[in-house]
C-alpha cells in the first residue's frame, strides 16, 4: 500500500476537541447553576459570566473549525496545498542549485520545491516547538519518502540565528513563518535570511506583510536595493492569486504577500 503524505493543519484538531469540551462544559455549569444557587445577584453574575464563555468559546471553535477545513489537504478548499504549489512555482532554482526552506514545519514546501527541482538539494529547518508539537523532524522525513523524494534534507535550526556561513545558498524561501515569532525586528529576520543568500541567489518568502509586523516594507525595499538587491518585488497574494481578500480577512490573512527579489 502506498504511503501518503501527511502535512497536517496548522489548526491542530486536539485544539477543536478541547474548544468543543470547554464550551459544552461552560453551557453545563450554566444549567447547573440554576439549581444549585438560589435566585439573586450572585447567581444571576456567575450564570451570566459562564454563559459568556460558553458562547465566546462557541464562536472561536466555529472559526477555527472553518479554517481547519479550509486549510485541509483532504478538504474542499485546499488553500494550504494552493499556497505551497504556488509559492515553489517562485522560488527559482538553479541546476544543481541549495535552497533553504526556513521554518519547514511539516515539510510541505521544502518538498515542494524539491519536486520541481530534482537536481537541487533542499535544507528545511524548524525548532518544531511545543506550540506546532504535531510537526517533526520525522513527519518531515515520512512525508518525502510518501513523495518519493531523497534530494530534501531536514534539520533543527532557528530563524533568528542560522547556523550556516554567508552566500551559503543559492535560494531562500519561507511560508507563514516570520510573524509568528515575537520580540524581534522582522525587518532584522528578513536581513539574517539573506545573509545567507549566494550573489546573484533568489528569495521568495511568503508572510502577512502588515505595518504593525513589519513596519514600513516600502523603505525596506529601497533599502534591499541600495545594498545591490534586484528585481524585489512585494506580490500580493489575497487578490485572487492564492485567496480572495475576503477570504484573507476571514482567516486571519490579509497583507499576506511574497516579497521576492534576486542578490
Amino acid at each position: 500500500m502506498k504511503m501518503k503524505a501527511d502535512y497536517k493543519n496548522w489548526v491542530p484538531k486536539k485544539m477543536l476537541y478541547i474548544l468543543a469540551f470547554l464550551a459544552f462544559l461552560c453551557y453545563l455549569i450554566t444549567i447547573l447553576l440554576q439549581s444549585l444557587l438560589e435566585a439573586g445577584t450572585k447567581k444571576t453574575i456567575w450564570s451570566f459570566v459562564f454563559l459568556l464563555a460558553a458562547i465566546l468559546l462557541t464562536v472561536i471553535f466555529l472559526w477555527m473549525t472553518r479554517m481547519y477545513r479550509a486549510f485541509s489537504y483532504d478538504g474542499k478548499r485546499k488553500l494550504a496545498k494552493e499556497i505551497i504549489d504556488g509559492l515553489a512555482a517562485y522560488v527559482e532554482v538553479p541546476e544543481n542549485g541549495l535552497v533553504l526552506d526556513v521554518g519547514c514545519g511539516s515539510g510541505a514546501l521544502a518538498i515542494a520545491v524539491a519536486k520541481k527541482n530534482p537536481t537541487a538539494k533542499v535544507l528545511g529547518i524548524d525548532r518544531w516547538g511545543i506550540e506546532y508539537a504535531s510537526y517533526s523532524k520525522n513527519l518531515c522525513e515520512k512525508n518525502a519518502r510518501a513523495e518519493n523524494v531523497d534530494n530534501a534534507e531536514f534539520r533543527e535550526g532557528d530563524a533568528i540565528k542560522l547556523d550556516f556561513p554567508d552566500e551559503h545558498f543559492d535560494a531562500v524561501t519561507s511560508n507563514y513563518v516570520y510573524h509568528n515569532i515575537s520580540n524581534v525586528n522582522r525587518q532584522e529576520l528578513l536581513l539574517e535570511s539573506l545573509r545567507i543568500l549566494k550573489k546573484g541567489g533568489s528569495f521568495a518568502i511568503h508572510d502577512i506583510f502588515s505595518k504593525g509586523k513589519y513596519g514600513d516594507m516600502e523603505s525596506f525595499i529601497r533599502k534591499l536595493k541600495d545594498l545591490g538587491y534586484e528585481k524585489i518585488q512585494l506580490i500580493d497574494t489575497t487578490n485572487g492569486m492564492f485567496m480572495t481578500k475576503k477570504e484573507a480577512a476571514k482567516y486571519s490573512l490579509s497583507h499576506s504577500a511574497i516579497l521576492f527579489g534576486k542578490k
